[in-house]
């Protein structure tokens, strides 16, 4: 008899990093602030020592989502994944991204969310069940700061990732 090892599947939301303010552009056409670009390497940096390698990375079209993943990648070393940048991520709601999520391949292990708030924490939140680290879950439900990514793991499929059905590990918020 064959007993089969557990999945373990890996979620990280990552809110954007730091844009400069907004009013002369469109929201969606907000840029980084400098201090964000530092932040969004910073990340790459930490994601790196953490050992998270994103195989499938979901970003939104705005610009500073965009700019963010491009300066989180090099942070990676030799991690080629599988980037998909939708205007889904831009206005979505949990069951939105619920919904991404959830149409990734079930062989894949690590998924990188590249989004906005409030939406990062609502999606961290809700699926953030028992065992979940305190700190972090009180985080997530007033809202997360600029760069800082919640890591959730669960053995469910993807598609079946829903309320309470994984377990968050921590928020990081990554020094720049």
């Amino acid at each position: 008899m064959t007993l089969s090892t557990p999945t373990v599947r890996r979620l990280v939301l990552l809110r954007h990093a730091k844009a400069e303010p907004g009013g002369t552009v469109p929201d969606v056409l907000r840029s980084l602030a400098l201090s964000g670009r530092s932040q969004a390497s910073a990340v790459g940096r930490s994601l790196a020592e953490a050992e998270i390698a994103p195989e499938v990375v979901l970003c939104s079209d705005a610009v500073r989502t965009r700019q963010t993943w491009d300066l989180v990648r090099p942070g990676l070393g030799d991690v080629e994944p599988d980037v998909t940048v939708t205007p889904d991520l831009y206005t979505a709601d949990v069951a939105q991204v619920l919904a991404l999520v959830g149409a990734v391949d079930e062989r894949v292990r690590t998924v990188l969310v590249v989004g906005h708030e409030p939406i990062m924490s609502s999606v961290a939140e809700h699926l953030a069940g028992p065992g979940s680290e305190s700190a972090a879950l009180r985080q997530v439900q007033v809202g997360v700061p600029t760069a800082s990514y919640s890591v959730l793991e669960s053995e469910e499929p993807w598609d079946a990732w829903g309320r309470k059905t994984s377990t968050l590990l921590r928020l990081v918020r990554p020094k720049d």
